[in-house]
């Protein structure tokens, strides 16, 4: 699209260097045009220098700037030297005749051409703009500055005996008959006002294009905000809901398991009363012939003794009731055992809901792996168990890459490598330079130790766990509570709790540093300094019956 002539000014274009129109024009950091070969002219003589700087505003740049063609400011540039040409040679606009009053010390000056349309810049003015062009354009004419050689801010003062005659245009004589500017190239009010104007338009045009740009994006972090209001909206009545049948599915369950416990005890109950029964009239017959007998044996009938003393005198057939019991589940618990158990297991599960939601926030977030772990990625190591360093209670795969604490003491040789009090185990390969990676399945373990220790760290009795006894690792208590072992302990907050470890060392550094590979992110560094060769450590703790008995296993590195 080509620019109307309001817009256009001569100042726009030049090289501040060559003082020339713009010739494949770039931009540096700091906002300056200049062409191309010309700043890199520049540059190219100071190599003696550490920093690039900026001709004109002297902002220094440590590394030499990349410049591209500014492809906006060389179209302009075009249009603007095709419109030069346009113009003709002699410097004066259709129409224009020279004035026979003049003064002799006058410039010339051309004809009012007719009233401009709104918004255009007059022809006189815009001719003159193409004349200076011209000149500027010219290789033999020397560039002259237009202000007044007397002005004391004038840049470079030039000899009026050998400038060019000033352009065809009539200053005010109120100025130009003055002996102290007489004979000078001046600049008329009116063209500069004309001028200034036609660069504010463009400084207005910019401005309206950045307000613009920016209420396109208030608008569209409007329509984020309400898109986002409106998902909360969405994901609050859904989780209400969910959890509304969860209560309701729980009260439901809890009826269920009500009713059978009262049916199991009213089958009891009618099992009791039909056993009570049957006892007491056992207990009736019982006492009625224990009543006949002592009636008979106070008889003084001989007659009547001898026909009753053979039924009453043999014991009668009873039931053996020593094996008959009333028993339910509901005496031995194993209802509210059961009920504790699957809690025990729903509460778990539960707690992690949180912190799922938070981590699937956070991948929505950011959805760019974190290039920290991308890096230390690089650097995997085959980490396998050394059986021989392993504590007596400690399993460990036949593979190497899984250990986790037994119930009870393994017969195993004493070594001298194997630990004897701390349920601990090291990996058989040790590292005394370069970078090195791994990670470990943690899973929901409720406690564990993960890091590195010395060769030479002691292994016998009990041991002090810190940096300064050869130790560096981190750990986690009672699910929650994790820290780097110091002395004292650096307790350390961990907003999302991983179940997958990456451990990475810098031998050379003295760097070891823990990951939550899942969520991406960094969770401790320590630096220190390795005298000796560290080998991979690992604890999986205590199994504390059966609440800490799932292993530590070492995976495989993914990308």
């Amino acid at each position: 699209m080509e620019l109307p002539a309001t817009f256009l000014s001569e100042d726009q274009f030049t090289c501040s260097i060559c003082l020339e129109v713009f010739n494949n024009p770039v931009s540096t950091p700091c906002g300056h045009s200049f062409c191309q070969a010309c700043i890199s002219s520049y540059w190219d003589g100071g190599r003696g220098t550490k920093f690039y700087e900026c001709p004109l505003c002297k902002e220094s740049f440590r590394k030499r700037p990349e410049l591209h063609i500014n492809r906006t400011l060389k179209e302009i540039t075009e249009q603007f030297k095709q419109i030069a040409n346009a113009v003709p040679m002699d410097g004066r606009g259709g129409g224009g005749v020279e004035d026979p009053n003049s003064h002799p010390h006058h410039c010339h000056h051309l004809a009012l051409s007719p009233p401009q349309r709104p918004g255009e810049m007059p022809e006189t003015i815009f001719a003159e703009m193409m004349t200076r062009f011209q000149r500027l354009s010219s290789p033999e004419m020397p560039h002259t500055n237009l202000s007044c050689p007397n002005d004391p801010q004038s840049s470079s003062p030039v000899n009026n005996e050998h400038h060019d005659p000033p352009p065809p245009y009539s200053p005010p004589r109120s100025c130009v008959e003055t002996a102290e500017h007489r004979g000078h190239h001046v600049i008329p009010a009116k063209r500069e006002w004309h001028i200034k104007k036609s660069q504010l338009g463009i400084a207005e045009v910019e401005l309206t294009d950045l307000i613009c740009e920016r209420e396109r994006k208030v608008e569209e972090i409007h329509n984020s905000l309400q898109e986002i209001q409106a998902v909360a909206e969405r994901e609050t009545h859904g989780t209400v809901c969910v959890f509304s049948k969860l209560i309701s599915s729980l009260e439901r369950c809890q009826a269920e398991v009500l009713e059978v416990m009262e049916t199991s005890r009213r089958a009891a109950e009618h099992r009791a009363q039909g056993l009570l029964t049957e006892l007491q009239e056992e207990i009736t017959e019982l006492r009625k012939r224990r009543t006949a007998v002592s009636q008979l044996a106070l008889s003084e009938d001989y007659i009547l003794f001898f026909k009753k003393f053979p039924s009453l005198s043999t014991t009668p057939q009873a039931k053996d009731w020593s094996s008959v019991s009333v028993v339910s589940e509901l005496t031995s618990g194993g209802i509210l055992r059961t009920v504790n158990q699957m809690m025990e297991r729903f509460q778990e599960e539960i707690q992690k809901l949180p912190e799922v939601c938070q981590q699937s926030s956070s991948d929505q977030t950011v959805p760019r792996p974190n290039p920290k772990i991308r890096r230390v990625q690089e650097y995997a190591a085959n980490i396998i168990l050394d059986a021989n360093t392993a504590h007596p209670r400690l399993l460990i795969s036949a593979d190497g890459k899984q250990v986790r604490c037994g119930d009870r003491h393994q017969s195993l040789p004493d070594n001298p490598e194997r630990f004897d009090r701390v349920v601990c185990v090291l990996a058989r390969q040790g590292f005394s330079s370069g970078r090195h990676y791994w990670e470990v399945e943690v899973g929901a373990k409720t406690d564990w130790d993960l890091g590195v220790a010395s060769c030479s760290v002691n292994r016998k009795g009990k041991i002090s766990v810190s940096p300064a006894h050869g130790y560096w690792f981190l750990s986690l208590r009672d699910r929650t509570d994790f820290a780097f072992r110091t002395e004292p302990s650096t307790s350390l907050t961990v907003n999302l709790r991983p179940s997958r470890i990456g451990v990475y060392v810098d031998c050379d550094k003295g760097l070891v540093s823990f990951y939550n590979v899942e969520a991406r992110l960094l969770i401790y560094t320590f630096t220190d300094l390795f005298s000796d060769n560290i080998h991979a450590f690992f604890s999986p703790c205590t199994n504390k019956s059966g609440r800490n008995e799932a292993p530590l296993i070492i995976c495989p590195v993914e990308d």
